[in-house]
């Protein structure tokens, strides 16, 4: 029950799956060594923050299916990324 809310929150704000996923359980220490890398994901790569804090398993790391939801993870962020600078640049053309 607790993981389908957070998967339906991730849809709308993956920050704030990922805040749930720290408070609630104990899957951002299993998955990231270190709490300044799992910061930095939170600000910058927060899909791929969560599919490898959900995708990790704490032997074997992230294997098979797992690296595919990474990877797809990684390519939202990007293109999130994109259209963002997309949209200043449009914003910039506007004004001139």
């Amino acid at each position: 029950m607790c993981g389908c809310l957070v998967a339906l929150v991730a849809f709308f704000s993956p920050r704030l799956a990922i805040f749930l996923v720290w408070v609630f359980s104990d899957r951002m220490a299993i998955a990231f060594n270190s709490f300044w890398i799992a910061l930095l994901g939170f600000l910058y790569l927060p899909w791929t923050t969560l599919a490898w804090a959900v995708a990790y398993a704490p032997i074997q790391g992230v294997t098979g299916f797992g690296w595919f939801v990474v990877i797809l993870a990684f390519c939202a962020d990007l293109s999130t990324h994109y259209a963002s600078f997309q949209a200043r640049q449009q914003r910039r053309q506007a004004t001139l």
